[in-house]
């Protein structure tokens, strides 16, 4: 017996609305621990769930209620089919998005140089532009100490409309990506990566967002479309041959290391294993050959930087090329020219932007004679970190890395196989999953150099000169988790060591927010603190997520599970389409055309929103529409009044007993199918089919069986029991089968008669509606007497008179089969019309015609 089911019965009230319900129900669902996870039950009656934890730098927007409300309806339907559901909510509170948005609400910038500051207090929020352009620095610890401030604040804003929303989460499992348990465990995960080579550290070319000087890995990149323009420069061959290459960085040109033609390019298959003059500085650099220089691209042949883009990175490792840097992370020209690149022309580009090193070669590379002709204005893809604003350049830095089949076929392999085993929702989804496995060019990038965030868990000895040993870092035990190396001392040391020669140093990155997202089952499920607990939820039923972080939160997560357990993390994914606009572009914040709840909630109702959102497919776009919204509030009043009139003629008291009467097993009958049907649909994650299937009827129960019945429900005898049991089972399936996506308005009718919670009673059966037929039900009759009805109303409609206007005489005209089922349903059908007389007519008609004579 679960809380809920000591709820006493409400009572029907005398002018039912679904104002205030939110408030009401949400505080007795907390209070009776309605969605409390039961951790006694086995894992067989278990069903986990993944919560995607949102990013909590902003506010919530249509776009996720759109998606955590089909999450909630697929937890209520399980709940009700009588598993225990393990149904949590993270916040994903650290990396770039806090981090920037703390930078804006309080005008400060992080400098780890400078020491903690106990005494600072920190300005009001809402400080205006002059601080923002010109921030206030503190110390690491103050600023991490702003941001728990502020996210915490942010978390309770969320919570706030996830309850108002009706998200069935058991609160108690909250989790934050920044708290102490998912510091442990991402710390954990990562130690284990390195012990087992999974984790290693290099020095290599590394994408590089200048703006926010960090580290990007290749799943947070996009393409954007930008303005640039192509020069031409002219290099030295031999025997003074010219070579003419194509180029958007020509600020690059110190950077050059190499021309690159396509091996079956006859133009310059002669120059292959030569060398020619790079213009104004007049470095040898080789010519070589290799099958991704485009022929058609340009002048055929290519300038090979260190490192202009993703290609040149390609190049020069595969070519096994010289390196020479000119970018720094600040977006830069370093102040000393490469190891041979002449000092004096370089001087005129040290320490200048990119773009300002641009302008000034261009017209060094003109007054030299070395641009031919005019630039060419072009637009060109160029890569961006996806919450970034500035292009990202390629920079030499050392980082962390983990292995995910980018370099390594067989586990690329093993990680495609992982894919293969997982049930996609929708199937076509599994095709982005194996396409972006199956183009991975490089391991995973997991360190960053940011502050707030999971720091790496490891230290560097120093050696007599200060330099630290980056191949042999030293490691905490598990025991000690989590730890911050910036403040926390290794393993035989001593604080009093730190940066002295002899003594040690701390890692000073942190983990992406990916690697630690990607533990979300393990770190919400107990892994390796709570076994009994992790036994009961691991490997989870089910991961929701949007599609566009297939290739990050998804794969990553599988990438984990993998290394660490080998299985899966998780049976299904379920992946949501997106929120369009009016003008059927996608809802971004960075497009400003996002569309906040609160409101929309509370001036229709959560259970209106929930009907919006449901009507959304997984994997399916769905427009942003208010008129839908209305339709949901429209149907949550209409769920309200009809079951007050069904209540009201007795419904209440002929629970279980029998249907006897033939319009009722025919109602019933039909409701057997919509159960079957949406019972299908829900465990096929289709949520929209089961709706419109319960809606359907629930219209037509409304418009026509209620219309058709109630004169007889009012009565006494054997036809009014059965139309009351009717009314009663017919009431207590459809509440149960709108639970899901309307909790509100479901929940409150239930408490005016039944005991419990409606969203803790069983889901509705076949079986169980058939119970209630007396003998069997056939469901056409109901349809044939809606038909018969409807034209009835429509006759007096076009007459201008009231529905209960007296129709003296009906004829009903058509098959004589058809009439023979009319006939069974007649007392029903004259009394909803209120026909004095029905008179059949067989066979005069191919269909069914309800003539009506005034």
């Amino acid at each position: 017996m679960t809380d809920t089911a000591r709820t006493a019965r409400a009572g029907v009230p005398e002018r039912p609305t679904l104002d205030g319900l939110e408030e009401t129900w949400a505080r007795r669902w907390q209070e009776e621990g309605t969605y409390a996870f039961d951790r006694a039950k086995q894992r067989a009656d278990v069903y986990a769930i993944d919560t995607p934890p949102p990013t909590v730098s902003g506010e919530l927007h249509m776009g996720h209620v759109f998606s955590y409300t089909h999450t909630d309806l697929v937890a209520r339907f399980q709940r009700m089919r009588g598993r225990t559901v393990f149904y949590p909510m993270g916040w994903d509170d650290n990396g770039l998005p806090t981090e920037r948005r703390v930078q804006n609400v309080y005008g400060v910038r992080c400098d780890p140089s400078l020491p903690y500051d106990p005494a600072w207090v920190a300005p009001a929020a809402g400080v205006g532009e002059a601080a923002r352009k010109d921030p206030t620095p503190i110390s690491r610890r103050n600023f991490v100490d702003l941001c728990e401030r502020l996210t915490a604040a942010d978390e309770r804003i969320f919570e706030a409309l996830w309850r108002r929303l009706g998200l069935s989460v058991d609160w108690s499992l909250t989790y934050t990506t920044i708290g102490r348990v998912a510091r442990a465990t991402s710390q954990r995960a990562f130690l284990r990566n390195l012990a087992r080579d999974e984790a290693y550290q290099a020095e290599a070319p590394t994408l590089w967002d200048v703006g926010f000087a960090t580290a990007v890995a290749q799943a947070e990149l996009e393409d954007r479309e930008r303005p640039g323009a192509y020069h031409r420069l002219r290099f030295a061959g031999p025997g003074g041959r010219e070579v003419l290459i194509d180029t958007t960085r020509p600020e690059l040109l110190p950077a050059c290391v190499a021309l690159v033609c396509h091996p079956d390019d006859e133009r310059y298959a002669d120059l292959v294993g030569a060398s020619v003059r790079t213009p104004l500085f007049g470095v040898r650099v080789p010519v070589r050959a290799h099958p991704l220089a485009d022929p058609a691209k340009g002048t055929g042949i290519a300038m090979v930087c260190t490192f202009g883009d993703l290609t040149d990175v390609t190049w020069w490792r595969e070519l096994r090329l010289d390196t020479r840097v000119v970018i720094g992370r600040d977006g830069r020209l370093l102040p000393d020219a490469p190891a041979g690149v002449p000092a004096a022309p370089y001087a005129a580009l040290a320490g200048q932007s990119v773009n300002g090193a641009r302008r000034t070669l261009v017209e060094m590379l003109a007054d030299a004679g070395d641009l031919v002709g005019e630039p060419r204005p072009v637009s060109h893809p160029v890569k961006f970190y996806e919450r970034g604003d500035r292009p990202l350049e390629i920079v030499s830095t050392r980082q962390w890395y983990l292995r995910n089949g980018g370099r390594d076929p067989g586990l690329r392999d093993e990680l495609l196989a992982r894919g293969g085993e997982l049930r996609w929702v929708p199937e076509h989804m599994r095709h982005r999953y194996d396409h972006w496995v199956g183009g991975l060019n490089g391991d995973w990038l997991v360190s960053r150099q940011r502050f707030f965030g999971v720091p790496v868990p490891v230290w560097y000895r120093l050696d007599d000169a200060g330099e630290p040993d980056w191949s042999h870092p030293l490691t905490p035990d598990e025991s000690a988790l989590p730890i911050d190396p910036s403040s926390d001392a290794p393993p035989g040391f001593e604080e009093s060591q730190r940066g002295r020669p002899g003594g040690f140093v701390g890692d000073p990155d942190v983990l992406d927010t990916w690697a630690t997202s990607s533990l979300t089952p393990q770190i919400v499920g107990g892994w390796e603190t709570d076994p009994d607990l992790f036994a009961r939820v691991f490997p989870m039923d089910l991961r929701p997520q949007g599609q566009e972080i297939i290739r990050t939160w998804l794969f990553s997560s599988v990438v984990r599970a993998h290394l660490e357990h080998g299985v899966l993390p998780w049976r299904d994914a379920v992946l949501s389409g997106w929120i369009l606009d009016p003008d059927r572009k996608k809802m971004s914040k960075s497009k400003g055309n996002v569309v906040t709840p609160m409101a929309l909630l509370e001036q229709h109702g959560s259970d209106a929103v929930r009907y919006w959102a449901a009507n959304g497919k997984p994997g399916m776009d769905l427009a942003f529409d208010p008129a839908q919204i209305k339709v949901g509030r429209r149907l949550a009043t209409k769920l309200l009044n009809a079951s007050r009139f069904a209540l009201g003629l007795g419904a209440a008291d002929a629970l279980r007993a029998p249907a006897t009467e033939p319009l009722d097993r025919a109602m019933l009958a039909e409701l057997s199918t919509v159960v079957e049907v949406a019972t299908g649909a829900l465990e096929a994650y289709d949520h929209t089919a089961a709706l419109q299937a319960a809606e359907s009827f629930f219209w037509r129960f409304c418009d026509d069986y209620i219309e058709l019945v109630k004169e007889r429900a009012y009565g006494s005898g054997a036809g009014a029991e059965s139309a009351r049991a009717a009314l009663a089972t017919a009431l207590s399936v459809q509440l149960r089968l709108f639970a899901p996506v309307l909790p509100y308005a479901t929940e409150e009718v239930w408490s005016w008669w039944r005991y419990g919670s409606v969203h803790r009673a069983t889901w509705p059966t076949t079986h169980e509606v058939g119970r209630s037929i007396q003998g069997t039900g056939e469901p056409e009759l109901l349809r044939l007497a809606g038909d018969a009805l409807s034209q009835v109303r429509r006759a007096k409609s076009e007459r201008k008179l009231s529905m209960k206007a007296e129709v003296p005489l009906a004829e009903a005209l058509g098959p004589a089969a058809l009439l023979d089922q009319l006939t069974v349903i007649a007392d029903d059908l004259r009394a909803a019309g209120h026909i004095a007389k029905l008179d059949l007519l067989p066979d005069r008609t191919p269909e069914l015609v309800i003539a009506c004579a005034f």
